[in-house]
């Protein structure tokens, strides 16, 4: 199926994104991603070492000739902040793309709507490719979009939560009304939560505790991976209609009866 995902003028064949955080070793993370078929992989700039160049960091361990590298601004409470480290991610990674995520309270992690818009706004301007995490708002999605945002980023659920997905008719109203890409972001906890918004209509999903605090990471990345190609491919051959009765799945004519035996 020649279905690729479209993000910025580039195509991937991948619908899963992936975190590198919370993994409990470089290997894992490593082998993880690649069991996970992702071809877009997100980093925290400001949770990078880079005053100590002799020693490696997240940036060294993967050939990014095969991905595609999506800086974001974990950890960010204001707008400056948010600005400021979009400017070195762009000095250390040359890459233009950012994942936009201003929070400014550690209790809960939700994304600050004002802060995202202002910081967007003039990302935009400055010629980033910007994928902005916000809470699932279909107001605010299309003002985005408006903007000029490559993508918009509805969680699911709050970060690191694997609550699932608590607002699936909320994501369901962006779906309808947007022309990018809708990447479904934080809280999904298993590949069925992902392959769920994928048959509702989402374009990707982006995950990362879910595989690097699951027991196989490796194995779960891979199950993420299927969750995620099932749903888009039932999305796009299109479900049966639900109805208040059952329907027979045998024909009710032209057959055979004990009487004409």
């Amino acid at each position: 199926m020649n279905d690729p995902l479209v993000i910025g003028g580039k195509e991937f064949s991948s619908r899963l994104m992936v975190g590198t955080g919370r993994h409990r070793s470089n290997e894992e993370m490593v082998s993880s991603i690649e069991a996970s078929g992702a071809q877009i992989i997100t980093v925290a700039i400001r949770r990078l070492d880079l005053d100590n160049l002799d020693e490696k960091n997240i940036l060294d361990y993967f050939d990014w000739d095969k991905y595609q590298i999506l800086p974001n601004t974990a950890g960010c409470k204001t707008v400056e902040e948010a600005i400021f480290t979009a400017h070195l991610a762009r000095e250390v990674t040359g890459s233009d793309w950012i994942k936009l995520e201003v929070i400014p309270y550690a209790e809960h992690l939700l994304p600050d709507p004002i802060g995202t818009y202002e910081a967007a706004r003039q990302l935009v301007d400055e010629g980033y490719t910007v994928l902005p995490y916000i809470h699932a708002d279909a107001v605010l999605a299309m003002k985005l979009e408006e903007l000029g945002c490559a993508t918009v980023m509805p969680l699911g659920s709050t970060i690191g939560s694997g609550q699932g997905v608590q607002t699936l008719d909320e994501i369901k109203m962006i779906i309808k009304q947007s022309n990018v890409p809708v990447v479904v972001d934080a809280g999904l906890g298993v590949p069925s939560e992902a392959s769920l918004v994928l048959e509702a209509g989402a374009d990707a999903v982006l995950v990362n505790t879910a595989i690097a605090q699951a027991a196989d990471p490796a194995l779960m990345g891979e199950a993420f991976k299927l969750g995620v190609e099932a749903g888009r491919k039932a999305n796009v051959a299109g479900r049966i209609a639900k109805r208040e009765s059952a329907v027979p799945s045998s024909p009710a004519t032209g057959v055979a009866s004990a009487a004409g035996n």
